[in-house]
């Protein structure tokens, strides 16, 4: 087999100003200036990738907002444990968040930090010498919470939430506020996974009831999900496997669910969310992003730029 040469000579360029470019300096990062506000520090960035990705969440948790129309925060258990719960709950108060799940970790810490203000074991050492999950007030306060509330008909995150009563850091805790507020707060177990599953006070059909009962809740919201936001802040698989689910019934059950957006904000990217929450939840015509990054970081950096996009809105009706 031969190969000719090739003439090079013949090789036709244009003009580089006729290139439809993808980076400009205009969309360059900026140097913030000291004494310069929150909002000079958003319009510092750079105007690429991650960056436009977060500007539009912010905008579309505004317009939902603006449009009374739900955002709906899923959650995994870190986020609480790097101290964001005082950012989760400012903006449940300020009519930014309409409904929260959580899982059973979540609901543990939250109640533990919610009773004594510190949560967060050695598991190292407790499984070593086996008292990993044993705490007796964490244990015998949540399944008592549970079986009282599987006898009222109440959710999980209902009865946690009325379980708080006289707690001493009840400000601090997505449980008690969902309660004050009366803004669904669903808590999906899996039964096993959760330390207080371990305790002798711990009743199954409870768990499975309110838990259940929470599952309905859920996709009560879920079902007025258009136009809405939906946020997925750290949980890998069990809220993005519920929120499927939950978003099935609304659709099986003839609820409009095709246009709005999801956010996954998570500090490596997982399978189920970028699956379950990212692309199948919105191939009728809504968005997803997905953010990588420390929730102490992000969170923040999220819910203060949806803060600026409300301010905007506001200024411009």
């Amino acid at each position: 087999m031969r190969f000719p040469p090739l003439d090079f000579s013949k090789i036709r360029t244009f003009p580089v100003a006729e290139r439809a470019n993808k980076v400009a300096v205009e969309s360059f990062a900026k140097p913030l200036e000291a004494g310069g506000s929150f909002l000079d520090f958003l319009h510092s960035l750079p105007a690429f990738l991650a960056v436009q990705d977060l500007r539009e969440i912010a905008d579309a948790i505004a317009t939902a907002v603006h449009s009374s129309r739900p955002v709906v925060l899923m959650m995994g258990a870190h986020s609480i444990k790097v101290g964001l719960n005082p950012i989760f709950i400012d903006a449940m108060r300020r009519g930014i968040l309409s409904a929260v799940a959580i899982h059973g970790a979540g609901a543990i810490h939250d109640f533990e930090l919610c009773y004594q203000g510190e949560t967060s074991e050695d598991v190292q050492k407790g499984l070593n010498d086996g008292s990993f999950g044993m705490a007796e007030e964490t244990g015998r306060l949540m399944n008592e919470a549970f079986q009282l509330g599987a006898k009222q008909g109440l959710g999980a995150g209902q009865a946690l939430g009325a379980a708080t009563a006289g707690f001493p850091n009840r400000a601090l805790s997505i449980l008690a506020t969902g309660h004050d507020l009366q803004i669904p707060v669903s808590v999906h177990i899996a039964v096993g996974t959760d330390i207080i599953h371990q305790h002798p006070s711990c009743e199954g059909a409870a768990l499975g009831a309110t838990s259940h009962t929470d599952f309905q809740r859920f996709a009560a919201v879920c079902a007025q999900l258009e136009g809405g936001v939906v946020l997925n802040i750290g949980s890998a698989v069990i809220l993005p496997e519920v929120f499927l689910k939950a978003l099935t019934v609304a659709r099986n059950l003839g609820h409009r669910v095709e246009k709005f957006t999801t956010a996954t904000l998570d500090m490596t990217r997982h399978y189920r969310p970028s699956e379950n929450v990212q692309r199948r939840p919105t191939a009728l015509g809504g968005k997803g992003f997905y953010l990588i990054g420390h929730h102490e970081l992000n969170v923040p950096l999220l819910f203060a730029a949806v803060t600026e996009a409300l301010h905007t809105k506001a200024l411009q009706h």
